[in-house]
């Protein structure tokens, strides 16, 4: 049998988001990787391979939103940049429907960005550029895209126009798998987490602060994840090509540092309420030249993919 290990993770993202810290999976001191696994028998067989909805979703579990990692970018006091976005322009240069949904997944990642930063200017654009790539794929009829235009060009309630985006991609990965098309959820995932890591990458070219470092080392954990969810489908030629392009990346990774120390948890009492506080700590360890390979080896990927 063979176990895909994932660390203890996730927080914010993404966009991970990607593209943010690791909550989820450090969650009460869960350790995931002893939970999630794919039997051989899924992996090795020889017609197409489909994860059941259940791993899928834990995995998905792992891979941090898109707002998530606009949300604490936003939080850290960054400016919103419109030049960290994917132009849609590039949209026209995507052929295949591999293309097309690894973009889905990036223009995905960056109508969180937007959303979060209530750019609405923006927004139509982005939800056209998602509409016409996902009508490619044929999932374009889980978009809802005259309510989103809507609330985008009325300014309307943002937590409105963040849940509907979210929904509409929940429903793509649901149809997708429902359709034995669960390649395209994993590639729609990698988009995002490329485009996150990305994002944070740029933050981390202008801000020095610990967050950001972190964010960016903890993408350790999250591409390990992402590793094991893609070579799922690696026969696939344009699947395995894409693994290669992660490897330099991932083979970084393999440098930093993370560890966990376990905190005895703490009562905090708010508006007459009284919880209890986690103290777990994460402890990410990488150097400056580590660092910076890092945010270079994210951003060469991100040009290659848009075909800079």
């Amino acid at each position: 049998m063979r176990r895909f290990h994932i660390i203890a993770l996730i927080g914010p993202l993404l966009i991970g988001q990607l593209l943010s810290s690791c909550n989820s999976c450090k969650r009460d001191g869960v350790d995931l990787s002893q939970e999630l696994y794919i039997p051989d028998s899924v992996v090795e067989t020889n017609q197409s391979p489909q994860v059941s909805k259940d791993v899928t979703e834990k995995m998905m579990q792992n891979i941090s939103s898109p707002v998530e990692t606009a949300a604490l970018i936003k939080g850290l006091k960054i400016p919103f940049n419109k030049n960290y976005l994917a132009s849609t322009d590039q949209a026209e240069k995507f052929n295949t429907n591999f293309e097309k949904a690894l973009a889905l997944g990036i223009y995905g990642c960056d109508l969180g960005y937007l959303n979060m930063y209530e750019k609405t200017s923006f927004v139509v654009d982005y939800i056209s550029t998602i509409k016409r790539l996902a009508d490619d794929i044929q999932v374009g009829q889980f978009f809802d895209f005259s309510t989103l235009k809507r609330l985008a060009t009325n300014n309307e309630n943002l937590d409105s126009l963040i849940l509907i985006s979210q929904q509409s991609f929940n429903r793509i990965d649901t149809y997708l798998s429902e359709t034995n098309r669960s390649m395209f959820s994993a590639v729609i995932v990698a988009g995002v987490w490329v485009e996150g890591a990305y994002l944070s990458s740029r933050v981390a070219q202008i801000s020095d602060h610990p967050r950001i470092r972190e964010t960016i080392g903890e993408q350790k954990t999250i591409i390990n994840f992402l590793m094991a969810l893609l070579k799922v489908y690696e026969k696939d030629p344009d699947m395995a090509k894409l693994i290669d392009e992660l490897q330099p990346i991932k083979k970084i990774y393999d440098g930093v540092k993370i560890t966990y120390e376990l905190g005895e948890p703490e009562m905090v009492e708010e508006n007459g309420v009284v919880t209890f506080k986690q103290t777990d700590k994460q402890i990410i360890e990488m150097n400056d030249e580590l660092y910076n390979e890092l945010i270079k080896s994210i951003q060469d990927l991100r040009s290659k993919i848009l075909k800079l």
